[in-house]
């Protein structure tokens, strides 16, 4: 991040601003992605983001740390938005399958589909450390300082995190018992 646009955009310059929103918008619509397990929830919350941002940006004391300033706020947009979703009458959204089948990878999209289930499991902290941890590639002392939590909360998160989804996977891929019927 050019601490120049930075500041630029910190005095109010809209064309610097949008070009600061076009550098880190693709890595947080991934991570909000990521974390809220749903494309247009993480459009909404990116869009959340963005205005917060903008907003608040004339307050952000060191222009070097925008772009962990900015992750910080999409996770906190992420957890509004599953707040939100607690809150709100679930509802039933069918996709359609109208794609065609080019060889055989049945095994690939039942293990993304267990990876899946097993990641929906988790709750969102975490899923926010994981998405940090190992799809941003963060240092646990940056998640600590973005998460605003003790680094021993990092790891005992990311631990109890992936014991979960270990859990989860071996639960689903577990054979169901067949009863003899006589």
């Amino acid at each position: 991040m050019e601490r120049s646009l930075v500041a630029r955009a910190q005095s109010g310059d809209r064309e610097a601003f949008t070009a600061l929103a076009l550098q880190v918008s693709d890595s947080l619509f991934a991570v909000a992605q990521r974390i809220l397990r749903d494309f247009d929830g993480a459009a909404d919350a990116l869009q959340v983001t963005l205005v917060r941002l903008w907003r608040d940006l004339p307050s952000l004391e060191d222009p070097a740390r925008f772009e962990a300033w900015a992750y910080r706020v999409l996770v906190r947009a992420c957890h509004d938005s599953l707040r939100a979703r607690r809150r709100q009458v679930p509802q039933l959204r069918l996709h359609s399958s109208d794609g065609a089948v080019v060889g055989d990878h049945t095994t690939d999209v039942t293990n993304r589909e267990v990876l899946e289930r097993a990641f929906r499991t988790l709750t969102v902290e975490q899923r926010t450390v994981l998405v940090l941890q190992y799809y941003r590639d963060l240092p646990l002392a940056e998640i600590a300082d973005l998460l605003h939590v003790p680094i021993g909360t990092v790891r005992s998160r990311l631990h109890y995190a992936k014991q979960a989804l270990r859990s989860a996977m071996d639960a689903d891929t577990r054979p169901v018992p067949v009863e003899n019927v006589r």
